[in-house]
């Protein structure tokens, strides 16, 4: 009920926004995560061009995600957000339709630059209507974001037992309904005349080294933050024998959001500004991986209760990760908005995605490459320890950022 007492204290901009975010995340996990195995199983694509495809749409969304975020500053955010999901529209609906390599190569491509307009986008607009209660804002992002990704897992899951065609089209479904949405609903974004030209905006950004190096540093946040879909997710599918049970550790998560974000949100701000909490959010997210680490050892018992055993630091170690992402990603938003200036917004946003999100995702790559080592060699532990050196990295650089005060704080807010 908090929650939604929150949701209800902030203007219908915020309140739509946050619906917005939480059918993006529906109809993205209700394709994506299903993808790779159509590609595989039912077009018959060898491994590299199933890479090849799924590749394309992390380059196109990464790589073009300060266009997305400069589109924002230009145009207007209100043009920019319908735009990007009536494109992510275009590229689903073109998944259910298309059979060859160079269909799903399009449909890919158009779905991660749909993501690469709209995502940085959405923040920009959030940062200005959300005025002084960023923060705030931004933890209800999340909860919203993780609700929608938990959902849109589980109906994907159902659906994709009739047909993977059916799936796509639902996905289409949800982000038409958005496009329609927000042409209607959302109200006009304000926009600043533009003084310089946009490569001299990107060059501004780019030599705010305090900027880049933060953005850097909170990469190692992007690559942890994913290994609930990848290394939680296959410890307890191989812990358990049982598919079912990588739903198990996003619902701990969701549960975990809704219940706790907002309170640990407010106790952050009560306690210290947004930058004296970023990097023990950091190194408890590296913290996550040590229980299961630790507990990472063969063990053939069999029964419902050595499971459950099994998978207990599994759990934990879900809910110190989203823990730690509750203390750190919403200061880490605001942030960035300090940084940014206010006709800047959401290219500060889109640089800030294509850094972090591209070094995320290689650290992602690495992560994966460890995961088969440690396979073959029988040391299991080996890539929950990489994880969390990576998080206690990442906390240690932005603890170097505040210490030599490269983060910004706010001087128009006071903290108790």
């Amino acid at each position: 009920m908090h929650t939604f007492r929150t949701v209800r204290s902030f203007p219908p901009t915020i309140r739509l926004l946050l619906v917005n975010q939480l059918g993006i995340d529906v109809g993205f996990y209700l394709l994506i995560p299903y993808l790779s195995t159509h590609l595989s199983d039912d077009l018959h694509l060898s491994a590299a061009a199933t890479g090849a495809i799924l590749g394309a749409r992390q380059l196109s969304q990464h790589g073009l995600f300060v266009v997305g975020g400069t589109a924002a500053d230009r145009l207007g955010a209100h043009r920019v957000i319908p735009f990007g999901c009536a494109v992510r529209t275009a590229g689903f609906a073109l998944f259910a339709f298309g059979d060859g390599v160079p269909a799903t190569l399009a449909a890919s491509v158009l779905s991660g630059l749909a993501g690469a307009l709209f995502y940085p986008a959405v923040r920009a607009y959030v940062a200005e209507a959300a005025a002084d209660r960023k923060a705030e804002a931004f933890a209800l992002f999340n909860v919203f974001a993780t609700t929608g990704g938990l959902l849109g897992l589980l109906l994907g899951s159902v659906l994709c037992l009739i047909d993977f065609r059916v799936t796509a089209l639902a996905a289409a479904g949800v982000f038409a309904v958005l496009t329609v949405a927000q042409l209607f609903a959302l109200p006009e974004h304000r926009v600043r005349p533009a003084a310089s030209t946009v490569l001299r905006d990107w060059r501004t950004a780019l030599g705010n080294h305090a900027f880049l190096a933060f953005a850097l540093t909170m990469s190692g946040m992007s690559a942890l933050e994913s290994q609930v879909y990848l290394l939680f997710t296959e410890s307890a599918r191989r812990t358990s024998g049982w598919d079912g049970a990588a739903a198990l550790l996003p619902l701990v998560g969701t549960v975990a959001n809704l219940l706790l974000q907002l309170r640990v949100t407010a106790l952050t701000r009560l306690r210290g500004g947004a930058e004296t909490w970023i990097a023990p959010g950091v190194l408890l997210i590296g913290l996550a991986f040590l229980p299961p680490a630790l507990a990472d050892a063969p063990d053939t018992t069999t029964g419902a209760l050595a499971t459950a055993a099994r998978l207990a630091p599994l759990v934990l170690g879900t809910l110190l990760l989203h823990l730690g992402v509750m203390v750190a990603q919403p200061p880490a938003m605001e942030l960035v908005a300090r940084y940014a200036t206010d006709r800047m917004t959401g290219t500060y946003f889109g640089l800030f995605y294509v850094l972090s999100g591209s070094v995320g995702a290689a650290c992602t790559s690495g992560v994966g490459w460890v995961m088969d080592r440690a396979a073959d060699s029988g040391r299991g532990w080996l890539p929950w320890v990489c994880c969390a050196a990576l998080g206690a990295v990442s906390a240690g650089a932005v603890a170097v950022l505040q210490r030599c005060r490269a983060l910004p704080t706010d001087p128009a807010v006071t903290y108790a």
